[in-house]
């Protein structure tokens, strides 16, 4: 082998090592810091709202069909995941924009398959499941950890927000499935959910669960708990809910959303500890 071929060649290991994607690496550069935030109170609570605002939000554009309602949920998403990847380290805004911008099209995918595919919240439910498990075994095997700590190169946060979207995409079809197809409604389909996030909660705290395992079982349950109560407040009374509306629900969320995360940008409650950054980049 020459030597200029063994110099591409170990340019390109040295590049997986460092968990670049060489397609991605090309256009946005490296992460300098951890691209997520720490996991507070306020990280649990911007959270739910984003589940919330996102279902109604994608609710309010399917008034606008397949193609503009759809092409719009499409192009949000696209121009915050780009905004999220330019960036080398955690920033409150682009980070819950992109999580916002999942919120709308994960339920909107999720919803495709069950009202143009015709897929049962039941079928939709357990093909996201699965989705979700394939996502998170593919990340286990080629990093080693699920762990948010661990969020520190292209590579694996493109396996977090693949997991955020299986997460959320799940969620809605979940949350359908509870209060439609076993007839449970909004209401108590969302008291339902908000008594199973605190089930991995508890198990973390008194029984030492693994708090990654902890942290993903309550991560996937808070989207049908927020979407439950978002159609619990927006759809009309002969569905179960009480009428507000998806356009002002949506509103109501996005402005909620748009306070919280103005306070963690200003305040940065939420910014992890640089000593996770060394050590995560010292494992991959």
């Amino acid at each position: 082998m020459s030597a200029s071929a063994g110099s591409v060649r170990s340019g390109s290991e040295h590049l997986h090592a460092d968990g670049q994607l060489p397609a991605v690496g090309r256009v946005f550069p490296a992460p300098l810091a951890s691209k997520v935030p720490d996991i507070i109170v306020l990280f649990w609570v911007v959270k739910i709202l984003t589940t919330a605002g996102g279902e109604a939000t994608s609710d309010y554009l399917k008034t606008y069909g397949n193609f503009g309602g759809g092409g719009t949920e499409v192009a949000l998403f696209v121009v915050a995941l780009v905004l999220q990847f330019a960036l080398r380290r955690y920033q409150a805004f682009a980070y819950w924009s992109l999580a916002f911008a999942i919120a709308i099209a994960g339920t909107g995918f999720s919803d495709f398959l069950h009202l143009d595919v015709h897929i049962p919240y039941a079928g939709t439910t357990l093909l996201w499941a699965i989705i979700l498990a394939a996502v998170f075994w593919t990340w286990q095997r080629s990093e080693g950890t699920l762990s948010i700590h661990s969020i520190t190169t292209q590579r694996r946060e493109a396996f977090y927000w693949a997991t955020v979207f299986a997460t959320f995409a799940l969620g809605t079809a979940l949350g359908d499935f509870t209060a439609t197809s076993l007839n449970m409604g909004y209401l108590a389909s969302g008291i339902f959910f908000f008594v199973l996030i605190l089930l991995p909660t508890l198990a973390w705290w008194r029984f030492g669960l693994n708090p990654i395992a902890a942290f993903w079982m309550a991560y996937v349950v808070t989207r049908p708990l927020g979407a439950s109560f978002a159609d619990y407040i927006s759809k009309p009374h002969n569905i179960s809910g009480i009428g507000f509306g998806d356009g002002p629900t949506a509103l109501v969320f996005a402005l909620a959303v748009l306070v919280v995360v103005c306070y963690l940008a200003a305040a940065r409650p939420d910014i992890q500890d640089g000593a996770h950054f060394e050590r995560s980049r010292g494992e991959s």
